[in-house]
């Protein structure tokens, strides 16, 4: 049922529109009576779905709900939401919008959103939820009916980010090398990426395409970039992240030694268990005993640069929420700084 005080304040929006007549004459309003919120009919609750790109053009679902009731005829617009479970909903992303009581969107349409704007892995299954915000009029306040669960596994995208070629001493001065490159995530001329150096005292220089002709460098070490300048040198070995604007023409670089903290770790949160990495598999890794509680990964024992799961779906954010463990034991934790977007493996052995 809509909550009491949302109630009497669509009784004082009806009142209001009904007491302003011409020449400030009563004019009796619209009688609000309170109904039921709609309920969503279509899919059930609990319903499991595996998308394939096969069928991307099929409708999902369909969704479909029963009328909201305000007491008395209006016209409503219903937005689909959808969520992770547990989310509580802080960060719906909309499924889309209807004035009837169904909606029919592609299984692409779901797929892009749980696959790009959620950033669910692929292929396999991840609990979401899904609610109607009913909405009257921009003065009263928009309700919500009771959210659906759904299991839904999405199938992986192949999203092409925009990227820097990074070629080097430690890799040939190779700009065709793909497999030393920055990416822009938001597309935005900011670039930033992983790059493990084996060597102390490598060189190294941007390039916008996988040839010499646009290259970036820094002449004066000054955190300027130039083009065509000089390489940009570096004294240690080791995985560093790159960052560079081709904006505002600055770049920066910074030596990173990644460990897990947390109450779930064996020296909780006061300091870290150091993670090793494996050149070969371009990903950091640790085996320990783990206990029920939370962690993160952190950069050069501080809290400076550190990464989190906002979503629990297995990618990392800048600062992201805690990483819960519930069932203890021992696990083996990949950290896979590769690609625009970060990831992690949990896997208990």
């Amino acid at each position: 049922m809509i909550n009491k005080n949302i109630y009497l304040t669509l009784i004082a929006a009806a009142l209001l529109v009904g007491s302003c007549g011409k020449g400030g004459d009563f004019t009796p309003g619209p009688t609000l009576n309170p109904g039921d919120l709609p309920v969503i009919t279509s899919p059930a609750d609990s319903s499991v779905f595996v998308l394939k790109e096969a069928t991307g053009n099929d409708v999902f679902g369909p969704f479909a709900w029963t009328e909201a009731d305000f007491g008395f005829r209006a016209a409503v617009t219903y937005t689909l939401e959808l969520d992770v479970a547990g989310n509580n909903f802080a960060a719906p992303v909309t499924i889309g919008t209807s004035n009837s009581l169904s909606l029919s969107v592609t299984n692409t349409k779901v797929n892009n959103i749980l696959f790009g704007a959620k950033g669910l892995p692929g292929e396999e299954p991840s609990d979401v939820e899904v609610r109607l915000a009913c909405k009257i009029h921009p003065d009263v306040p928009v309700v919500y009916s009771q959210p659906i669960s759904l299991r839904i596994t999405p199938y992986t995208v192949v999203v092409v980010y925009p990227q820097l070629q990074v070629p080097g001493s430690y890799q040939g001065w190779n700009p065709a090398n793909n497999n030393t490159v920055i990416f822009s995530a938001k597309s935005d001329g900011r670039f930033e990426g992983y790059v493990y150096f084996p060597d102390p005292g490598a060189e190294f220089k941007y390039t916008d395409g996988p040839s010499w002709d646009t290259n970036y460098g820094d002449t004066g070490a000054d955190g300027t970039l130039n083009k065509g300048g000089d390489n940009i040198k570096l004294t240690d070995a080791g995985l560093y992240r790159l960052n560079a604007d081709l904006n505002a023409l600055t770049h920066a670089n910074l030596k990173t030694d990644w460990g897990l903290i947390g109450s779930a770790t064996p020296t909780g949160w006061d300091s870290d268990t150091d993670m090793i990495y494996d050149a070969a598999t371009n990903k950091l890794s640790v085996t320990l005993d783990l206990v029920a509680g939370a962690m993160k990964f952190r950069a050069n024992d501080d809290w400076a640069v550190n990464l989190g799961d906002n979503d629990a779906n297995k990618s990392l954010e800048y600062g992201g929420s805690d990483i819960v463990i519930t069932d203890p034991g021992n696990y083996t934790i990949d950290l896979i700084l590769s690609g625009a977007v970060y990831t992690y493996k949990v896997k208990k052995n």
